[in-house]
Parts: C-alpha cells; sequence; structure tokens
C-alpha cells in the first residue's frame, strides 16, 4: 500500500518552521520566560531520543519504518508498550519543548497543528492498514495500549 506522501518528519520540520516564524513576527504572549524556558531543551531532546529509540525498534525487527510500507513485525517492545505511536509522540514532545524554549503562546499553534495532522493523514490510516496486516493481533494490542499516551 506503498503511496507518495510527505514523510513525518517533514510535517516535524515544517512546525518548527512554523514556530520560529510566527515567534519571531508575531510573539503574541510570553507563556515562559528565561530561566523557566531552558525546560524546553530536555523536554524537547527526550522527545528526539523517545522517537529514535523507537524508530530503531522498527529496524531490530527488520519492519518498514516508512509509514504504510509493508509491515512484517507488528512491534510491542519497549515504547510501544505504552502508545501505539511513541514515533509521533516523540516528535510532538519535541515540538512542545521547543516551543516552551522559544516562550510565547504563538509557538504552541503548530503544535497542536502538527498533532491533528499526524493524527489524520498517518496514526487513523495506519491503524486500518495494520489491523487489515495482523488482524485479531493488532486488534488486542490495541485494546492493550492507547493511541497516544
Amino acid at each position: 500500500m506503498a503511496r507518495e506522501i510527505i514523510h513525518p518528519p517533514i510535517y516535524l520540520l515544517m512546525s518548527l518552521a512554523a514556530m520560529a516564524l510566527l515567534h519571531g513576527c508575531l510573539p503574541v504572549h510570553p507563556l515562559l520566560a528565561p530561566p523557566l524556558s531552558y525546560a524546553g531543551v530536555p523536554l524537547g531532546l527526550g522527545g528526539i531520543g523517545v522517537a529514535a529509540f523507537s524508530a530503531a525498534a522498527f529496524d531490530r525487527a527488520s519492519t518498514g519504518i516508512v509509514p504504510f510500507s509493508p509491515a512484517t513485525t507488528l512491534v510491542t517492545g519497549g515504547f510501544y508498550r505504552f502508545s501505539r505511536n511513541p514515533m509521533y509522540v516523540g516528535m510532538a514532545v519535541t515540538l512542545l519543548g521547543t516551543a516552551l524554549l522559544l516562550g510565547s503562546i504563538t509557538a504552541l499553534l503548530p503544535v497542536m497543528a502538527f498533532v491533528l495532522v499526524i493524527h489524520a493523514r498517518f496514526i487513523l490510516p495506519e491503524e486500518a492498514f495494520l489491523e487489515s496486516v495482523f488482524g485479531q493481533r493488532y486488534r488486542d494490542y490495541k485494546s492493550r495500549v492507547r493511541r497516544w499516551l
């Protein structure tokens, strides 16, 4: 079921660019000021770590990491024990950390947009795709593990 798509890391980069643009051009209201805003650094780095570790789990399982590429294994270990989508959670946490670091409410808008786009364009279709590939095994996993957190 391969199809031509903009991959999630591109949405992440576009969101980061939108955050910087909105914060620079339209810093509506300060959310946090330094040094409190520096809490965004470990949060953002933690998000990168979660996404990278979760992506590596796909590599270790020798299954497709690109959305809608052939899935040969249902990955349920590591962060996948807590979320069915830890790569997306990690990206969203990275954006949230960046928004905190920037310190304006305006920088939060792309975070919300990212979550909505990823949910609609990737998560919902991927769930249907995985259910068609893995059947009851995926339904059982889905009943045990939350979609986001």
